[in-house]
């Protein structure tokens, strides 16, 4: 469990509908259900990559389109979820593992404001600007730091990360325990925290 006095504990789907929402209505002048008349006042638009081309027409890109993409063809059940269950589900088999994401995330909050995001099979510390930072729990043994360093290429302890944790991540560190979070992996957190703040 995330310690209590961390300062942001894991958003559910609806924390993090509600910001994205708030995102929408800020950079478009329109919230959700003028949105909805309008995907729906769209007759060809019958798929989802239709629909994403409409959205970038309009000017409406990533979270925000996420979230009308949703709107439109359905959310899948683990955004529903609560955060809670998502991370109960990411650690069931695998309980040893736990540790290494509070003190990741504990780290990162230590760098200046940060909100966490559970998914399914991970979860995402994210700047109010993008997502910096992911941990996956990949095997019963070892996570995964999933790091966004520009023109950073996996080499070394940095292995490629690109289909670890969502886009725009590019390089993880393995972690089998919390020892491994050491100076070197803190000091690559800092700085896909910096590029991304």
């Amino acid at each position: 469990m995330l310690r209590q006095n961390a300062a942001m504990p894991p958003r559910s789907w609806a924390e993090m509908r509600e910001s994205i929402t708030a995102m929408l209505v800020r950079d478009t002048g329109r919230d959700v259900e003028w949105w909805n008349e309008q995907m729906a006042a769209q007759q060809s638009i019958t798929d989802e990559a239709a629909l994403r081309a409409w959205l970038r027409e309009q000017g409406v890109t990533g979270y925000k389109q996420m979230l009308l993409v949703m709107e439109r063809f359905g959310y899948p059940a683990y955004l529903l979820a609560s955060a809670d269950a998502l991370l109960a589900g990411q650690y069931a088999d695998r309980p040893q593992l736990r540790p290494i994401l509070d003190a990741v995330v504990m780290a990162a909050q230590a760098l200046g404001p940060v909100d966490v995001q559970a998914r399914k099979t991970y979860t995402s510390l994210l700047t109010p600007r993008r997502t910096f930072a992911a941990v996956r729990p990949t095997t019963k043994t070892r996570s995964d730091l999933v790091l966004r360093l520009d023109g950073v290429e996996p080499g070394g302890r940095l292995l490629d990360g690109r289909n670890s944790a969502g886009g725009g991540l590019n390089v993880r560190i393995a972690l089998q325990s919390v020892s491994d979070l050491d100076a070197e992996a803190l000091d690559l957190l800092g700085q896909a925290y910096a590029e991304s703040a």
